[in-house]
């Protein structure tokens, strides 16, 4: 199999895992399956909508199934080695060490508008020198494929923490639900904007169907522009009426590639 075979069919497999994953993370009505913590004298500890508590949980909710769907497509995975290395789940292909595919897991929730932002990991060191291996579990040229496994819910207003017996269970409120997931290959779904403050992170499309579709920015000019547009931001400058400005939008850097003949070509933004 080429390399692009390889892409189609691990991009195949991981479209069908993200849509089972629905039934193993919500009961029937759509709430979240986990209620809280429990411990040896069967007190359950429900636990906060906090971004960064409910996505620490989903992880471990889902890696078994990660795990097992590795194991039944052929796939060995390598964890990341430290919390600030790229990416979060490495598949190494059993009978070609030479296929990785990078994955990293998002959860994010929904807004009035869209859904909140999330990041689709660093512009930075290993994304312009992708012959190094710095704060990436391989170096970045080595991955066939980088991918976004996420996860889209619905935050809920609970009360403050309690602790339930065992018992009530089934009356404690799940603190998000009405779960949506998918798959998409990242440079696809990117955005043109940093994804947060100063640090030097890829933002992301925020509209679902755009996600689900794959439908980013970049998505109608290719994987080549993506990689020199980011490689880039920031640092090139160009003139703009008469002053000097710093490219940081995709459509002054077509323009300072003298490119305009491709601006057609940027995806437009979904109304959310």
């Amino acid at each position: 199999m080429t390399k692009e075979e390889y892409k189609i069919q691990f991009k195949k497999e991981l479209d069908g895992f993200a849509e089972k994953l629905q039934s193993y993370v919500a009961t029937e009505t759509g709430e979240w399956s986990v209620k809280g913590f429990i411990d040896v004298y069967k007190n359950i500890y429900t636990i906060s909508s906090d971004t960064k508590i409910v996505s620490k949980i989903l992880e471990i909710h889902i890696f078994p199934q990660i795990i097992r769907f590795a194991e039944e497509i052929g796939y060995n995975i390598i964890l990341a080695e430290q919390q600030n290395y790229y990416p979060d789940l490495t598949f190494v292909n059993r009978s070609n060490e030479n296929i990785k595919f990078a994955v990293d897991l998002k959860t994010t929730y929904r807004k009035k508008s869209g859904i909140a932002s999330f990041t689709l990991g660093s512009h930075g060191a290993y994304f312009k020198e992708r012959d190094k291996q710095k704060n990436i579990q391989y170096p970045y040229n080595q991955y066939a494929g980088h991918y976004c496994l996420g996860i889209i819910y619905t935050r809920v207003e609970t009360s403050e923490r309690e602790i339930k017996n065992f018992s009530e269970l089934k009356s404690i409120t799940s603190v998000i639900k009405d779960f949506d997931f998918f798959a998409a290959e990242k440079w696809k779904i990117a955005s043109d904007k940093q994804g947060s403050g100063n640090t030097a992170n890829i933002g992301c499309t925020l509209n679902f169907e755009d996600l689900k579709n794959e439908n980013g920015i970049f998505s109608r000019l290719g994987e080549e522009w993506f990689d020199e547009y980011w490689m880039n931001f920031g640092t090139a400058t160009m003139l703009k009426d008469g002053k000097t400005v710093k490219v940081t939008n995709l459509k002054n850097f077509l323009e300072f590639k003298n490119r305009r003949d491709l601006l057609s070509k940027i995806s437009k933004k979904r109304l959310i």
